[in-house]
């Protein structure tokens, strides 16, 4: 049923995405820009087959976005024509990528360009760089997180398709956006209503009734996994394997503060992402539902024996929970630009924030994630981009060996 209704209203979002699959084909796609010139257009790319054969030469738009659609799957060349850079402006290595391309597959190209900015004004300035982006990043892991915490706390549910909330929220608000040419503020909102509504329909539809059939957390766990797997797929079926950017705030340059730059689109994210979670601390301390909620996550069975409607805070608990995570994916995908994985690949790191904040409270998530966040971004001082994520987890572990109940959590006797 739930997914019935899920495949059904995301078709009446998208018309004709069912079909998306069956047009895809193969396809090289890439964005040529850096933080201070912003996109580059006009520069020439030339995509060949491993033979020598040219299938086309393109140049970039006013985005800096180019593509070339294939002939077939296979392996391609992909050169850049480096004297079409603008002044500053360098190639990091070879200006020429050899990429494999699947059956049906879209595949990005990243293409490193160096405009002079990297590692200027020395050590310190690269530090306080990373520790902005690490605040930037811990915020937007905590936005969801906090979902996961509280649906943790009121149900006990380790919710691995949490991850697909996030997700929803971003391609929810790109349609919203690019497809029907609404800004992307009020796109931004409409997609937390839907992540809202997806929330209460995995509560009503699904969960609700399996704790009524008095089903297992492990059960239930499992069950989360194959929802996360389900879900995931159908958002490649109908978006699409592509990265995609909102229709706006793209290509903006970055602004120099001083001891570090950053874009605005990356300021006003930190902001939103503050002011939400400060907004979601007074609705847990000051107001009614807020109060019912902690109760309920101190413990359950006192609250209803307290009087509360222990299942509609629990619904309740989905609403914010899906929308705080849809807004996190909204700001994510404004960064990042949106992807069909986009929340699995944030899954484990909101766990970490979680795990390592104490299990089942907001507070906790908030601080967790924050740690996790400035951890993984600076942990690039000693180790590769690429492995930053790895930082992350190595923290987690380090933290439940020496606190396991994380750093807010209290001490619980087992046994």
């Amino acid at each position: 049923m739930l997914v019935g209704l899920f495949v059904a209203g995301l078709t009446a979002l998208v018309p004709g995405a069912a079909h998306a699959a069956e047009d895809a084909g193969e396809r090289i796609f890439g964005t040529l820009q850096t933080s201070v010139s912003g996109p580059i257009e006009g520069i020439s790319v030339e995509v060949a087959e491993m033979s020598g054969a040219e299938v086309d030469t393109v140049e970039t738009d006013e985005q800096g976005r180019w593509s070339v659609d294939l002939p077939g799957p296979g392996q391609y060349t992909v050169t850049v024509d480096a004297g079409d850079l603008p002044e500053g402006v360098t190639l990091n290595g070879e200006p020429s990528r050899t990429v494999t391309v699947d059956e049906g597959r879209q595949q990005g190209v990243i293409i490193g360009l160096n405009d002079g900015s990297r590692n200027s004004g020395g050590g310190s300035i690269r530090w306080v760089e990373l520790l902005v982006s690490g605040l930037r990043f811990g915020l937007l892991i905590a936005m969801a997180a906090i979902g996961l915490s509280l649906i943790f706390g009121t149900t006990g549910l380790v919710n691995f398709a949490h991850g697909e909330l996030v997700t929803i929220g971003a391609i929810a608000a790109w349609f919203i956006n690019v497809g029907a040419g609404v800004p992307l503020i009020p796109a931004a909102i409409l997609a937390m209503v839907v992540g809202a509504g997806i929330g209460a329909l995995n509560e009503v539809a699904l969960w609700r009734p399996l704790r009524r059939r008095g089903t297992g957390l492990v059960a239930a766990l499992v069950i989360s996994i194959g929802l996360s797997l389900l879900l995931r797929y159908l958002y490649q079926v109908f978006y699409g394997g592509r990265s995609n950017a909102f229709a706006d705030y793209r290509g903006q340059r970055s602004v120099d503060y001083g001891a570090f730059s950053m874009t605005n689109k990356d300021l006003t994210s930190m902001v939103v992402a503050l002011v939400v979670l400060v907004l979601v601390a007074l609705m847990l301390q000051r107001t009614t539902m807020g109060k019912a909620m902690r109760a309920v996550s101190d413990n359950r069975d006192l609250a209803a024996s307290s009087g509360i409607d222990v299942n509609r805070v629990i619904l309740v608990v989905w609403m914010v929970g899906g929308a705080l995570a849809a807004l996190g994916g909204v700001l994510l995908g404004l960064s990042d630009e949106v992807q069909w994985d986009m929340g699995f690949r944030l899954l484990l790191l909101m766990f970490a924030g979680v795990t390592l904040g104490g299990l089942g409270t907001a507070y906790g998530a908030l601080i967790g994630s924050i740690v996790v966040g400035v951890f993984v971004q600076m942990s690039t001082l000693v180790i590769p981009n690429d492995m930053k994520y790895v930082g992350g987890l190595l923290l987690l572990i380090v933290i439940l060996i020496v606190r396991p109940q994380g750093i807010l959590g209290s001490r619980a006797r087992i046994g």
